[in-house]
């Protein structure tokens, strides 16, 4: 046995897992399947490359009043937060032949915070406090064995060598839709949990999210906030996205399926994306330095394919996640599993860290004569 514990998934919640475990003298291996850690969390430069003051392309919000916990950790890795800009006026487009209308902006408390440099800095930190020896990016997880005490993860390292590795505990820091529609289970789990796992809707799978990056933010100029809610689309909900150290930008989400997205192109949505901006902003809105896309329907490693449910938030769901034979080997600590914050950066470390509680607990209790 390699180490005790093995946690898959590198987003997050099993980085913020791997954390809590390291800190009580714990050793796990974190194995991730794609070529980076951060899961949904991506932060990247106007040119789209991983960047230490950059856009986030998944998440980007918290509420340190609602959610202390993700504000215990942002404070315990050394990093700051700044409020969303949210001073001005916001827009409101209607129909594509009427102007867009201007009403007072809503500046909400507790407000939208961000954390400085992205919420890639919050993965950066952990990685850093990780053994690197620990970390194995590119290792794609395809069935789990329960073998009595232990657990053999069954996966394909980066080359597509076929491996192995055995645990006492095995976290999936992963979404339960993901893990049921990607990971074979020997013996099978109880078909009551594999369907609460496949109905647990995959926050950001659907979704998609469009930037716009430019020379300055001229819109606080002209005293507007930068939020714009839209019926015309593509972009349905825009906020300034501008960062902490003022690089300004737009953001949207964007509205259309992600079947229409597909039909209309890449390049198509991005043009009319801004296109919408500059109606909404004006002409300077229409000439942006750069310009981003994200979209998570394009990541098999983010969502199930034909997931049920789709676009929905998940709703917190008390009780165990794991059953029968898993019941004590297996721990469940993606985002959507958490019972504070399911969906949300905050649940996922909520998930996270209650996983390596609930290890820490069984491991102890294992060496008890």
């Amino acid at each position: 046995m390699e180490k005790p514990v093995v946690i898959i998934g590198g987003g997050l919640a099993g980085l913020a897992c791997a954390h809590r475990l390291q800190a009580a003298g714990v050793a796990s291996t974190v194995l991730e399947a794609r070529d980076r850690l951060g899961g949904r969390i991506l932060t990247v430069n106007a040119a789209g490359q991983p960047a230490a003051n950059g856009f986030d392309l998944g998440p980007s919000w918290y509420w340190p009043a609602l959610q202390p916990g993700l504000q215990t950790l942002v404070d315990a890795l050394g990093l700051t937060s700044f409020r969303q800009h949210d001073h001005g006026a916001m827009l409101l487009q209607h129909a594509p032949d009427r102007p867009p209308e201007r009403h007072p902006g809503l500046r909400p408390e507790p407000p939208s915070m961000r954390v400085a440099g992205g919420t890639g800095a919050l993965i950066d930190a952990l990685a850093r406090r990780l053994p690197a020896d620990h970390l194995r990016t590119g290792h794609r997880v395809h069935r789990l064995t329960c073998e009595g005490a232990t657990v053999r993860v069954h996966l394909t390292d980066p080359q597509g060598a076929a491996g192995s590795l055995t645990a006492a505990q095995v976290v999936l820091a992963l979404p339960p839709q993901l893990a049921e529609a990607t990971v074979a289970f020997d013996p099978p789990l109880p078909p009551a949990v594999a369907q609460r796992w496949r109905n647990t809707p995959t926050w950001m799978a659907p979704h998609a999210k469009f930037f716009a990056v430019y020379d300055a933010p001229f819109w606080r100029a002209q005293g507007l906030s930068g939020a714009a809610q839209s019926r015309v689309g593509p972009l349905v909900d825009i906020h300034d996205a501008s960062t902490a150290r003022g690089q300004a930008a737009l953001f949207g989400f964007v509205g259309w399926p992600a079947v229409h997205r597909a039909a209309m192109g890449r390049e198509a949505l991005m043009a009319r994306a801004v296109e919408q901006l500059r109606n909404l902003f004006g002409a300077q809105a229409g000439a942006p330095v750069a310009t981003l896309l994200q979209d998570w329907a394009c990541e098999p490693l983010t969502g199930a394919a034909d997931a049920p449910h789709a676009g929905e938030h998940p709703v917190p769901q008390p009780g165990p996640w794991t059953t029968g034979d898993w019941a004590a080997r297996l721990v469940l600590a993606g985002s959507e599993t958490s019972e504070v914050a399911p969906g949300y950066l905050a649940g996922a470390v909520d998930a996270g860290e209650s996983a390596a509680r609930l290890i820490r607990t069984r491991l102890a209790d294992a060496a008890r004569p």
